[in-house]
């Protein structure tokens, strides 16, 4: 197979050179990233026993890259990029503990694979927590770039002069004003803050990366993307993958720069990062860099060069850049015996770090479990639920009055999706006006693009952002569900709890009315089988607004599933969606029951009762149908499906002995089913009958005609017939 052509430098990547002082680093860390691969070749019966990638072949393209780098600026690596994280400033040994899964690895504890960062630390650039890198990082890495001009675009850090502090700190203005609630990570510098985000070239076809090359040329953000292109996937060639490189894709981005050279040359990558990065801390905009390296390693441990490269392996260890660095720097005066030297220094610290290592404590089993969330903020109910002389509030009045008042009170908060800004403000009005009040930089238009969406409050969440966004209708999810798996729900979990996600992520949801297949599902079950992220239901106003606050504050992703049918109390039944507006400032905290009906205590004393345990517009249905049967019904409103306030479920159960699950889901393997189980578990000597179960037909979509709908739908003649059967048992 022939090598790809020679690129040819632009001038201005032949008239940047580095200080001597970075060449002889670059050059030590070179061969230390060289033997670093070595020495795991060399020992791979220990080194493999976790899959692993080195940058063998990417050195010179990630360590001129680590030269552009200050701690004001955030970085997404790639799986590949141990060279990058040397050139940073992390250690041999550092890298190792992870390799070797051990319990001091900095990034994760020992919870998932080399070269795989999350670090927050003082000096560094930030990295915030990201998947295994094969596309999925460019929307959270281009979210990162999109809160820092956000963030850049508010009055409180408008003025370079301002200082900035951590988020366990005040924020101060220049003119020494504490601002409140105020927990921005930028900090304070003479250089603007950039974000890189690496990626290899065959991860460009993802379609994930087109969203974020979009949202980053549309908004013109700061960020630089790097694409290493060593012409392979895993097996598959760059011809068998795509018809053109990711220099010629990122053409079609109108505003977004391109720069393109060897990066395998350590000279011309430096040159064409620092002009890259020049371009970007200008706010020029953002820049697309296409470097060509070759690639001298595996692919991966589990894959090895061997079984498929065949002649192309000798064609790319022509261009193995350690080599020719090391002949660029003795044309540049450096000496033999000093190259000698620091290649000797490398291998001596590898070998050290490596046996170091190699004794190095294994992380405690009984941590396994720790880091699946952050503490919540919100932990008891605080405000006026019901204050003096207010009036009564829709639902979709109190979830807009919620996110005013959050926008109102947290600069750092912004509110995003799609047709949520300009004058619409949401196919609801949910967002009614608030795009005029706040301005189109906090509340705003996206494309349609679910996976954005969703993907971009990771790296608003990082810098210190912190994001409401909105997904249209449930049944439109889907495309975001990668970046919900993958970038939220695990962040905190595999970065040892360095990096949780603050995201709310509102979705309408429910069928009502004729809505038809892809504008009513439920979608609850899916989203609870996603450990890492909590899912709050309100059924009325009053819960709308407290847990729309209490999800806002919480440091961990929320989804948020509003009942359209509940927005406006007009469908029959709903009147008791309907209530109080609470005061601005009150907030429910998540994993918090409520009984939402009592059964009258003689009844209950007699045993003539059952609870229904629910949510959502489930408990108007059981509202309208337990009026016939005066007293002896009692409806446990869940509010939150996880965390789920199982104390109050097994509190229910013990105390009437017979329980109705109710949903509004297809009912087999839902979350109703599988709370039913619990229950039948734990409850079994308490029960007086079954543990019954009611939900929608068990039908692949909901149909348009109205008649239809009602007949795959619960409704409250469906429950009463089920009451009737349960409280006779």
């Amino acid at each position: 197979m022939p090598t790809h052509p020679a690129l040819t430098p632009e001038p201005d990547f032949t008239t940047a050179q580095p200080s001597r002082a970075t060449l002889l680093r670059a050059y030590r860390l070179m061969r230390t990233a060289d033997e670093m691969a070595r020495l795991y070749e060399e020992n791979k019966a220990v080194t493999a026993k976790y899959v692993h990638a080195t940058a063998r072949g990417h050195e010179a393209i990630q360590l001129a890259a680590a030269c552009i780098l200050g701690p004001q600026d955030y970085a997404a690596p790639y799986y590949r990029d141990d060279a990058l994280l040397l050139g940073m400033g992390l250690t041999p040994y550092e890298l190792m503990l992870q390799l070797m899964a051990k319990r001091d690895d900095p990034f994760s504890g020992g919870r998932t694979y080399y070269s795989h960062p999350s670090l927050r630390r003082a000096g560094l650039p930030t990295i915030p927590h990201q998947s295994s890198a094969t596309g999925m990082q460019a929307i959270p890495a281009t979210g990162m770039a999109h809160g820092i001009k956000y963030l850049e675009g508010q009055e409180v850090i408008s003025n370079e002069k301002s200082v900035i502090k951590t988020d366990k700190e005040t924020l101060t203005s220049t003119e020494g004003n504490t601002i409140p609630h105020s927990s921005l990570l930028i900090t304070n510098s003479t250089a603007k803050p950039l974000v890189l985000c690496s990626i290899g070239d065959g991860a460009m076809t993802e379609g994930e990366v087109s969203e974020a090359l979009q949202m980053a040329a549309l908004h013109q953000l700061p960020i630089i993307y790097l694409v290493q292109d060593n012409e392979w996937g895993i097996s598959a060639t760059g011809r068998e993958m795509r018809s053109m490189d990711a220099y010629e894709f990122a053409a079609g981005f109108k505003g977004l720069h391109r720069l393109q050279f060897d990066g395998a040359d350590f000279l011309a990558s430096y040159a064409g990062m620092r002009e890259a990065a020049d371009y970007v801390r200008q706010r020029q905009g953002p820049v697309l860099v296409h470097a060509r390296c070759p690639l001298l390693g595996h692919h991966t441990s589990g894959v090895r060069r061997e079984w498929y490269r065949g002649d192309n392996l000798a064609h790319h260890t022509i261009q193995d850049p350690l080599p020719r660095f090391h002949q660029q720097l003795l044309e540049l005066d450096f000496t033999e015996q000093e190259l000698q030297a620091l290649g000797e220094e490398a291998r001596a610290t590898v070998q050290a770090d490596y046996q170091r290592a190699l004794t190095a404590p294994n992380p405690d089993p009984t941590t396994f479990a720790d880091h699946e969330f952050a503490p919540p903020v919100v932990t008891q109910e605080t405000g006026e639920r019901s204050p003096a002389g207010a009036d009564k509030a829709l639902m979709v009045d109190a979830a807009l009055h919620a996110v005013d008042d959050i926008l109102r009170e947290f600069p750092e908060a912004l509110f995003y999706g799609q047709d949520v800004g300009g004058e619409l403000g949401g196919v609801f009005r949910e967002a009614a006006l608030l795009a005029k009040k706040y301005g189109d930089a906090r509340v705003f238009n996206t494309p349609i693009q679910e996976a954005y969406i969703v993907g971009s409050t990771a790296g608003m969440s990082a810098v210190g952002a912190k994001a409401i966004v909105e997904i249209q209708f449930a049944d439109y999810i889907w495309p975001a569900l990668n970046q919900l798996v993958e970038e939220l729900s695990k962040s905190c979990y595999l970065s040892n709890g360095q990096f949780p996600v603050q995201s709310l992520i509102r979705v309408p949801i429910g069928a009502y009315g004729g809505g038809g297949p892809y504008h009513s599902g439920s979608i609850e079950s899916t989203l609870l089988t996603i450990r890492g992220i909590k899912v709050v239901y309100p059924s009325n106003a009053a819960d709308m607004k407290g847990l729309m606050r209490a999800a806002f504050l919480d440091p961990n992703p929320v989804v948020m599933l509003e009942h359209k049918g509940l927005y406006w109390s007009k469908v029959p039944g709903t009147e008791d969606a309907k209530t109080v507006e609470p005061a601005a400032g009150y907030a429910i905290p998540m994993g918090k029951a409520a009984v939402a009906q009592e059964a009258l205590a003689e009844k209950l004393q007699s045993g003539e009762t059952c609870v229904v345990i629910t949510y959502g517009m489930g408990v108007h249905w059981v509202k309208t149908a337990s009026r016939q049967f005066p007293g002896q019904v009692e409806i446990l409103d869940l509010r939150t499906l996880n965390p789920l306030d199982w104390e109050a479920v097994h509190f229910a159960v013990l105390r009437h002995g017979k329980v109705l699950v109710l949903t509004e889901e297809p009912l087999m393997n839902s979350f109703a089913e599988s709370l039913a189980g619990r229950i039948q578990r734990h409850c079994f000597r308490q029960l007086d009958a079954p543990v019954f179960t009611l939900g929608a037909a068990n039908l692949p979509a909901i149909a348009l005609n109205v008649e239809l709908e009602k007949q795959m739908l619960p409704n409250p003649d469906k429950v009463a017939a089920a009451l009737r059967e349960l409280l006779a048992y």
